[in-house]
């Protein structure tokens, strides 16, 4: 088992729900931590909330804007000279019928939750390739691997999200770093209360699963001891039951698709 003792992670989305809680256990574990979000405040009330404050570097960001990722990264590697580790977290939702919402909404989800993983990934693996060392953690979701209805462009942000970081594994076989996909179930976070609806506007309520969901601590619990192995997992899937969707999909598609079906009838209509 390897220690996370003086390793220098940076994450994305962490002023609050699974970002937070992430960037609390890294700390708890001994690494230093860079913590990015929109929202300087915010980042400024995570850092106070650490038991180590001064180990924290808050680098706020707007992840829309992602042409700025070199940028970014140069600010991040300011801190400590390395990033050890990378968390892609930052991400928003939606919530509309495809025939409802409006095409700019969903291209923000798209450039948000994909392509802003993309341009940061490929502004700090340079760095990681030449010090032949370095971890890429890229959050996804069970609906990386099936649609939901009101959820396209969401669903749509995450199967490119397991595409691409899969592809990118085999790239790197041999090279000294690893790529690997967090792919969440229900987690109680405010991701649903601020999805976007048709119109761009937060749609205003949680989802009765999202609050039924596990905590973010308990998620960030057992992603890193999950990723504390000498060889950590290429996909990480954490939830409760839910998680058993994605084998049920993958071995029996058609059986799959007649039962979701029936549970999201309510989503449809």
């Amino acid at each position: 088992m390897k220690s996370f003792e003086g390793k220098v992670v940076w994450i994305t989305g962490a002023s609050s729900g699974i970002g937070r809680a992430l960037a609390e256990a890294y700390s708890n574990a001994g690494a230093f931590t860079i913590i990015s979000a929109r929202r300087e405040e915010l980042l400024l009330a995570v850092k106070d909330s650490l038991r180590q404050p001064d180990t924290c570097m808050v680098l706020p960001l707007d992840l829309s804007k992602h042409e700025n990722a070199s940028q970014w990264t140069q600010e991040a590697l300011a801190f400590k000279g390395r990033i050890d580790i990378l968390v892609n977290n930052g991400g928003i939702g939606h919530l509309g019928r495809v025939e409802d919402m409006d095409f700019q909404v969903e291209r923000r989800v798209l450039e948000v939750n994909f392509w802003a993983s993309v341009a940061l990934t490929k502004a700090v693996l340079p760095t990681m390739i030449e010090r032949r060392s370095g971890e890429i953690w890229t959050v996804a979701s069970i609906l990386a691997y099936f649609g939901s209805p009101k959820l396209a462009a969401y669903a749509a942000s995450k199967f490119a999200v397991a595409g691409y970081f899969e592809s990118l594994q085999y790239e790197l076989e041999g090279s000294g770093v690893h790529a690997g996909i967090l792919s969440p179930g229900f987690i109680n976070t405010a991701v649903t209360l601020s999805s976007l609806g048709p119109d761009g506007t937060p749609i205003g309520k949680n989802s009765v699963a999202q609050e039924k969901g596990m905590s973010p601590e308990e998620l960030a619990r057992k992603f890193l001891r999950k990723t504390q192995k000498t060889n950590p997992p290429k996909q990480v899937i954490i939830g409760r039951y839910e998680r058993f969707a994605v084998p049920f999909k993958r071995l029996l598609p058609s059986i799959f698709r007649v039962v979701y079906g029936k549970l999201t009838n309510v989503a449809r209509k």
